[in-house]
Order: C-alpha cells, then structure tokens, then sequence
C-alpha cells in the first residue's frame, strides 16, 4: 500500500451515543471528508448542541484540512446526525448511498411526513453500488452493504474501509438487522463482501460497545481479525448459522432510546422538521392505541 492511498484519520467517539465519527484526509493535498458526524441531542430536554461537530471542524482547522464531503453510511437510528452544520461551516456536500430512497419510503408515512420527498433529494449526491470518488487524490469507493437497513453503504478509502453499522469489533459482532427493511441474510452477504477484502486492509467502525470483559472503547481492527475472531461472522460461519445467531439476539434488544428522534431526522439529511409557526422545530412520537 503507497503511502498515497493511505489517508490520513481521525477519531472522534461520542460516548452517550457509542458512536465513532472520523475525519479523513489526503496529506498530500489537505482535502478532507467526515464521516457520520453526530449532532448532541438531549432527549429528556429536547434541547440539541454542535459541541461533537464544533470538535471536528476545530481540529480539521488545526491540522489544515479542507473538509469537501460529509459521508453517511446510512440514515442512523441512534444519534442524530451533524451534516447540515458541517455544511453550513465548510460548504461540504451531505452523501448517502442512493437506498436512502427506500428508508424514507418506509418512515415516511410512519411519521407522516409529507416534506420528506422519498428521492433523496434533501441529500447532495446518491452513491450507487460501486462508485467511485475523490478525496484529494485519494481513492474512495462505495459499497452497498445492505442488512442492518436497505441503505447502508461502507466507504473504501484508500486502504482504510468505514463499515458503518454493518459490523461492530471481533468481540462484539454484528449489527441488528431487526429495523423495518433490515434483513439478516442481506447482512450476512453484506459482511461476507467486505471480508473478501485484502486481510491487512483496516476497519473503523461506526460505534462500539465494549464487550463483556473489555475496558477500553476500541474502533479499528483488520479484516484478517474479523474473519478469524468475529464473535457471529468468522470463517466457518454460515449463512443459516448467521440468521440463527441473529435473530435470536435481535429478539432480546430493546428499540433505541434515539430511534424516534434520529430516524425523522437523519431521512431528511440532518434537517428537523419545519419549524412551526412559533420558531420551534417539533418531532412526532408516533402513539397507537392497542385495540
């Protein structure tokens, strides 16, 4: 691997999340991405600050770095995202791959959201399945990995690979694929292509947990450690097992606390709601009374 396809990262974790957010960078030309930013949101006061993505925008200033994209993995249930303040302070165009279409199609009436338009269109740029792209002179890569939702997508950098939800640290696993649209056969593909890849390449993943026994958040492995340590998708696993490890453990997981909050945002590329004729910006909880 050149050193002129090894970007340069930074990590950024957001604890009351569990979510990692990277700053990527090509150190022969400054030229950045971030990748799934987080917006700090409150639930119990509905009150929401840009510390997390003031944090990024400092030290991409710092290093001197020229921020030109903010690439989502996929519309997150479980923090809300940062991109249009990152857009608003650098200019950088909001991505997703093009599946974003699907997830509106199933949350839009869920939340009855005639503004959401269903084409993806409150994104700058739809990646599809294999697109390639620049940042810098770095090499980038989209590839659709579907399962945990139908829009996830994992960037290839250089020889650095951002996963998203699609798998977590070898001590931990893999994402739930229970969501509305989620399919674990999908997923297990999904992660299958991604370990198909050189065992040496790096992974970064979108969040960790910290499996039982570990004491430290951990965000970078390989893919040789994946396959040879994934806790539910190693070498040897198969397809059937996989559903079976899955589904049974999805079948235990509660629904996450930011799901409601996250989900209607993140479909409109970060964006709350309109604002009402008060100036204040308000989410929907959904209620339906059991018959």
């Amino acid at each position: 691997m050149t050193v002129a396809n090894k970007p340069e990262i930074r990590a950024f974790f957001d604890e009351p999340t569990n979510t990692v957010s990277y700053l990527v960078w090509d150190r022969a030309t400054m030229d950045g991405a971030v990748i799934d930013p987080v917006l700090d949101y409150d639930f119990r006061s509905g009150k929401a600050n840009v510390k997390s993505a003031d944090h990024i925008l400092a030290e991409a200033a710092k290093l001197g770095v020229k921020i030109g994209q903010v690439l989502e993995t996929h519309a997150h249930a479980d923090h809300l995202s940062g991109a249009p303040y990152i857009k608003l302070k650098t200019g950088a165009k909001v991505c997703i791959g093009e599946h974003i279409r699907d997830v509106q199609r199933i949350f839009r009436p869920v939340f009855n959201a005639l503004d959401v338009s269903g084409d993806g269109s409150e994104f700058d740029h739809l990646f599809k399945d294999g697109e390639r792209f620049k940042i810098g002179d770095l090499d980038g890569e989209v590839v659709y990995t579907p399962g945990h939702t139908p829009a996830c997508v994992t960037y290839k950098i250089g020889d650095a690979v951002f996963v998203g939800d699609t798998m977590f640290m070898p001590d931990f696993g893999t994402a739930r694929a229970d969501f509305p649209g989620g399919d674990a056969h999908a997923l297990y593909r999904s992660i299958r292509r991604i370990l198909a890849l050189p065992a040496e390449t790096r992974l970064f993943m979108c969040h960790d947990y910290k499996a039982p026994g570990r004491e430290a958040y951990a965000w970078e492995t390989t893919i040789g450690e994946e396959r040879a340590r994934n806790v539910h998708v190693h070498d040897g696993v198969s397809e059937d097992e996989f559903v079976a490890i899955r589904t049974a453990r999805d079948a235990k997981l509660a629904a996450p606390l930011l799901l409601l909050p996250s989900i209607q945002v993140n479909i409109r590329a970060g964006h709350f709601p309109p604002a009402e004729a008060d100036g204040v910006h308000y989410l929907k909880v959904p209620v339906k009374l059991a018959s």
